[in-house]
């Protein structure tokens, strides 16, 4: 199986760890010669630069690829692999910058009938496993409340592109909404609201709204980009409370107890490699596509997430 990673940076160094530890053979496809070289420094695997159009002419076409380019890049990666006949691609979340374009990635998808699942790594920790398997075993979510607030100070020196920061609710936020649906239900049902803009997210700086999924549990959201804050998600069921906060970790308080304790968590596999990835990506390469976010779920969710953003795409 011929098996390409697209990318040079942090995140596709982070998968090349966990490829070498599943003994799978991949090329590295970088775009700059600066970058490639980096990444040949930090990971002793050589990457082959120049982009994907060219490694396509000269290499031919994989049967696999991971995309974890940066996030203007993903759509138009995803296009040429799946037109020169790449059958299987874990692309990087959030997959598109816009809706259209996920539309458009998904319709040429169907056309060429290959499976295309996007990275949303945060499914796979220990943390959402532990607490998805206790959430069925009280007989499922009633409610659920996250946080998405981003520190606006540190993104604001960010390297990223203008385009990326100012689609940062779906480059980045994106990561806890998408895990929240994950554990409570798809939106059915919601109504929200935007208010403010920051010099490099014009649209919006703070952001609030719910409903009720289509499991029945009512939710919540809240973010205030301009004010101190953290990611978090906490899950209600009749018997107890679940609260990842932060992600990685999941506390637990039982009904009609104050005490909140820390769940013991089996966290090797989130220790040794980057968190969730390595879970991820075994289940990619495996075929096992029940717990990933498909294409097909993105294209539905990729409009509530503009919606909760104030985008009006």
């Amino acid at each position: 199986m011929k098996v390409w990673l697209v990318g040079a940076g942090n995140q596709a160094a982070a998968y090349a760890k966990v490829l070498d530890h599943l003994a799978v053979p991949f090329n590295v496809i970088g775009r700059g010669q600066a970058s490639a070289l980096l990444f040949e420094q930090k990971t002793g695997k050589p990457a082959y630069s120049g982009g994907v159009k060219k490694a396509l002419k000269e290499l031919g076409a994989p049967h696999t690829a991971i995309v974890a380019a940066t996030v203007d890049q993903l759509s138009c990666i995803a296009t040429c692999l799946t037109k020169a006949g790449t059958k299987r691609i874990l692309l990087e979340k959030p997959g598109a910058l816009n809706c259209s374009e996920i539309r458009k990635l998904n319709r040429l998808s169907q056309k060429h009938k290959n499976e295309i699942c996007i990275g949303y790594n945060r499914r796979f920790y220990a943390s959402t496993q532990q607490a998805r398997q206790q959430i069925h075993e009280d007989g499922g979510v009633t409610s659920c409340v996250f946080e998405l607030t981003e520190w606006a100070q540190s993104i604001q020196s960010w390297s990223a592109s203008k385009g990326i920061k100012n689609a940062l609710f779906l480059a980045n936020s994106s990561h806890v909404a998408d895990l929240a649906f994950y554990l409570g239900g798809k939106p059915d049902d919601w109504k929200g609201w935007v208010d403010g803009g920051l010099p490099w997210h014009e649209r919006s700086a703070r952001f609030c709204g719910g409903g009720i999924t289509e499991r029945g549990a009512l939710f919540s959201y809240h973010a205030d980009w301009e004010a101190p804050g953290r990611w978090g998600i906490e899950i209600c069921t009749r018997r107890k409370r679940y609260i990842l906060r932060p992600l990685e970790k999941l506390f637990i308080q039982v009904k009609n107890s104050n005490c909140v304790r820390e769940a013991s968590l089996n966290t090797d596999y989130d220790k040794k490699f980057k968190a969730g990835l390595y879970l991820q990506t075994k289940a990619f390469l495996h075929n096992d596509f029940r717990e990933l976010c498909t294409l097909e779920e993105q294209v539905k969710m990729m409009p509530i997430y503009s919606k909760m953003a104030g985008y009006k795409n």
